[in-house]
C-alpha cells in the first residue's frame, strides 16, 4: 500500500493523544551531557555535548565513537541475542533459523578457520596463477565478479535517471582497493604514510600465501602500478557528484564499439545478466584507461592484480592471521583503530551483511513498537506541511517555481520501520560441511543473482528498501522521491517516546527534514517529482539557487578540520544544505505544533533552546585523527562538530533562542549567512 495516502487519516487519530501527553513528558535534555563551563556562541557544539563525549572517550576497538555508534552497539547486543538463540540449536535444513545460526557458527569457529588459513581460496589463487592469455584474464575476471571479488570496474543495474521508472543497466568506476583516487595520488605526509603502508599490507598478502620476498616485491608493484593507473583517471569523490557528468547512456552494441577492449559478452554472461539493450558507463575515462591496462601490461601483472583482489576480499574470511593483516591497514593505518572487533561483532556484522532481511524481520517484531510507527507518520506529516509553508516563505523564488516544489513534495513516498514484503531467502544454502569462505561466497552470490532478477529489463520498484530495518540510519533517493526511516534509528536520542515535541523536533524531526530537504538540495533539485533527471526550474530561479547554494560551499571550504586540513564545501555541499533545511523546517513544524499546545521552559530550558540542544546532541562523538583525515577524504558529510558549529550560525532562530550577538565567535552577520529552504 503507498503509504504517502495513508498519512492524513492516521495523524489525527495520533495528533490529538500525543498532544494531550505533552505536560507529562520530560525535557529530554540531560544536563549531563553538556558542558555547561562553554558558551552557547562560543563552541555550541561542546556546549551540547561536551559531558556526553568526556563520559565516552575512545576505546582502542573505536577510530570513532558517536550517538550512532552507540545504538549500533546497543542492536548488535539485541541481535547477538536472537542470533546465538539461533546458533544454540539445530534447525531444518533450509529454514531461516538454520541459515542464520550455520552461518553464525562458521564465522564464530575459529579453529577451524585457523586450520584452514588460506586454503579455501587456494585454488582459486593457483586457477589464477596458470592464466597465460590475455583472453583468459578476461575470463577471470568476469568469473570473479560473479564470486563477489570486485576488480577494474563495477556494473549493477539501477534506475535510469532520464526515465526513473525503469531500471538501467550501468558500468562504474572501481578497481582501487583504497577506495579514493586521492589515496593513490596525493602527496602530503599523511598520505603517502598511508601509501607506504599499503605497500607493505600487499606484499604481506602475497607472502602470506607462500610467494618468495623476491616475488612477493614485484607482485606488489604490478598491483600498485595498475591502482596508480585506474586512480590517475578516476572521478575524485567530488566530481561523482555531477549528476549529469555521471550519465553517459547508450546502446549494448555502442557500448560494444565505444569499449571494445573488454569482453562484456563474457562479463555479463557469467554474471547470468541477461540480453539488454542500453547501458549507462558512468565515468568512462577511467573504464577507458581499464581498456590500456588489459592491452599493455604484462600477462604477469594482470596475475599478480587479480591474485590480491581474491586474497584482499577474502582476508575477513579466512584466519586470524589473513584478519589481522587486514585490520592492521585497514581500521589501524586509515581509520586509526587500536583494536579489533571481537570476533561475535564480525560474526553478528557477517549475518546481517548475507541475510540482513532476515535478522531485520526478527528485530522489528521483538524490539519495534507499533507506536513508534504511528508517532513517526504524525511527524512526517507535520516536517511535510512545514516544508510547503518554508518553500511558500522564499522570496526568492517564483510562484512558477514553487509550484513545482510542492508538486514534488507532495508527491513524497514515505517508508517508516520496515518493508511490508520480507525478502525471499530461500535459494540461499548455507552449508556448514563448507568453509566460512565458500559460505559467503554463496551469499555473494545469492545477492547478486536476487539482484539481477529484481532490476535487469524491470521497472523500479518503489517499494524496494535500500536498508535493513535495524540500520541506524534514513534516507532520500532521487529517483523514486522516496523518503524512509528504518526502525533502528526510531529510538532515543534521535526519537524519545517519553520527551515532548521540543526535543523531538530537534532530533528526528531534523532527520526528517533533512532526507526531505535532499529532494532540494544540489542534486536532489535536479530531479522532478516523477524521479526524473529534468530541469523543473525557471533560469532565473535555478541561478538565484545556485547562488545560495556556493555561500554555503564556501562557508565550509574555509573551515580548519585540522591546522593542515580543510573540510571540502563542494563535497559535502547537498548534505549541508540538508541539514540547513531540516533544522529550519523541524523549527518551523515545532512552531506549529506549539500554536495547538504550547510548552514551557522544562529543567531551565526554553523549548526553542531545548530544540537546538537535541539537535547538538545527536551528533555528539569523538574521533581519531587518522579516521578524520578519511572522512574529509571521502565522507560527503562534514565532521560531526561542524555539523552543529558550521550549521546553526546560519539559522537565525538560534541567534533569538541563546541570545547570540556580535560578541560571540560563532556569530555570522545576518547578510552572509545562508538562506535556501
Amino acid at each position: 500500500m503507498n503509504i504517502k495516502y495513508m498519512l492524513p487519516a492516521l495523524a489525527l487519530a495520533a495528533t490529538s493523544a500525543w498532544a494531550q501527553q505533552q505536560d507529562n513528558q520530560s525535557s529530554g535534555i540531560d544536563k549531563a551531557n553538556m558542558d555547561l563551563s562553554v558558551k552557547p556562541g562560543t563552541d555550541f557544539y561542546q556546549y551540547a555535548t561536551g559531558g556526553w563525549t568526556a563520559a565516552h572517550p575512545l576505546t582502542p576497538e573505536f577510530s570513532r565513537y558517536a550517538q550512532f555508534d552507540a545504538l549500533a552497539e546497543n542492536n548488535r547486543k539485541q541481535l547477538r541475542e536472537l542470533i546465538e538463540g539461533m546458533a544454540a540449536q539445530q534447525h531444518e535444513r533450509g529454514t531461516l533459523e538454520q541459515k542464520i545460526g550455520s552461518l553464525y557458527r562458521l564465522a564464530m569457529d575459529s579453529v577451524r578457520r585457523n586450520k584452514d588459513d588460506f586454503a579455501p581460496i587456494k585454488p582459486l589463487l593457483d586457477e589464477i596463477q596458470a592464466l597465460n592469455s590475455r583472453k583468459a584474464i578476461q575470463y577471470e575476471m568476469a568469473k570473479l565478479q560473479n564470486l563477489g571479488v570486485s576488480n577494474f570496474f563495477s556494473f549493477g543495474c539501477d534506475a535510469d535517471i532520464k526515465d526513473a521508472k525503469w531500471n538501467l543497466m550501468q558500468v562504474n568506476q572501481g578497481g582501487i582497493s583504497m577506495g579514493e583516487r586521492d589515496y593513490y595520488l596525493e602527496n602530503d605526509e599523511p598520505t603517502k604514510k598511508i601509501r607506504d603502508a599499503y605497500r607493505t599490507y600487499v606484499q604481506n598478502l602475497f607472502t602470506m600465501t607462500g610467494m618468495t620476498a623476491e616475488q612477493a616485491t614485484k607482485a606488489m608493484e604490478a598491483v600498485l602500478k595498475i591502482e596508480t593507473q585506474i586512480a590517475t583517471a578516476s572521478y575524485s569523490a567530488t566530481k561523482q557528484r555531477d549528476v549529469e557528468g555521471n550519465y553517459h547512456k547508450m546502446s549494448y552494441q555502442q557500448l560494444l564499439t565505444d569499449f571494445p577492449g573488454i569482453d562484456w559478452s563474457t562479463h555479463f554472461l557469467l554474471s547470468g545478466i541477461p540480453a539488454f539493450k542500453e547501458i549507462s558507463v558512468n565515468q568512462p575515462e577511467p573504464i577507458h584507461e581499464v581498456e590500456k591496462i588489459l592491452a599493455d601490461c604484462t600477462i604477469d601483472e594482470l596475475k599478480s592484480y587479480l591474485y590480491f583482489k581474491v586474497v584482499d576480499d577474502a582476508s575477513s574470511s579466512l584466519s586470524d592471521r589473513f584478519r589481522q593483516e587486514a585490520f592492521n591497514f585497514y581500521n589501524h593505518t586509515m581509520a586509526g583503530a587500536e583494536q579489533d572487533r571481537p570476533r561475535w561483532k564480525r560474526a553478528v556484522g557477517a549475518v546481517e551483511g548475507a541475510l540482513g532481511m532476515a535478522v531485520g524481520r526478527l528485530y522489528v517484531k521483538k524490539y519495534f513498537p507499533e507506536s513508534s510507527k504511528q508517532r513517526m507518520i504524525e511527524l512526517v506529516k507535520n516536517l511535510q506541511e512545514a516544508l510547503g509553508q518554508r518553500i511558500d516563505q522564499q522570496k526568492w523564488m517564483s510562484a512558477e517555481t514553487k509550484q513545482q516544489a510542492h508538486s514534488k513534495l507532495n508527491s513524497f513516498y514515505v517508508k517508516i520501520g520496515y518493508p511490508d514484503k520480507w525478502m525471499d531467502y530461500s535459494k540461499l544454502d548455507i552449508d556448514e560441511n563448507l568453509s566460512y569462505y565458500e559460505n559467503m561466497v554463496r551469499a555473494n552470490q545469492f545477492s547478486s543473482n536476487y539482484y539481477i532478477e529484481k532490476h535487469v529489463n524491470k521497472p523500479t520498484d518503489r517499494t524496494e528498501w535500500l536498508m535493513t530495518p535495524q540500520t541506524i540510519n534514513a534516507y532520500y533517493n532521487p529517483t523514486t522521491n522516496e523518503i524512509c526511516f528504518p526502525a533502528g534509528i526510531l529510538q532515543p536520542p534521535f526519537f524519545n517516546a517519553e520527551a515532548d515535541d521540543a526535543c523531538n523536533y530537534g532530533a528526528i524531526g531534523v532527520v526528517i527534514g533533512h532526507e526531505m530537504t535532499h529532494g532540494f538540495d544540489d542534486q536532489g533539485a535536479q530531479f522532478d517529482k516523477d524521479g526524473n533527471l529534468k530541469n523543473w526550474w525557471t533560469a532565473k530561479d535555478k541561478v538565484e539557487f545556485e547562488k545560495r547554494t556556493k555561500v554555503m560551499s564556501d562557508f565550509f571550504d574555509h573551515i580548519k578540520v585540522l591546522p593542515d586540513l580543510n573540510a571540502n564545501g563542494k563535497l559535502t555541499l547537498g548534505e549541508n544544505t540538508a541539514d540547513h533545511g531540516g533544522l529550519n523546517i523541524a523549527y518551523q513544524a515545532l512552531q506549529n505544533a506549539m500554536k495547538v499546545h504550547p510548552l514551557g521552559q522544562k529543567d531551565g530550558f526554553t523549548p526553542e533552546q531545548r530544540f537546538f540542544l537535541s539537535y547538538g546532541l545527536i551528533w555528539a562523538n569523538n574521533t581519531r585523527e587518522a579516521m578524520l583525515r578519511q572522512l574529509v577524504k571521502t565522507d560527503p558529510h562534514a565532521p560531526a562538530r561542524w555539523r552543529v558549529n558550521g550549521a546553526l550560525p546560519h539559522i537565525d532562530a538560534w541567534y533569538k533562542a541563546f541570545n547570540i550577538t556580535s560578541k560571540d565567535p560563532l556569530f555570522i552577520p545576518k547578510k552572509n549567512r545562508v538562506d535556501i529552504w
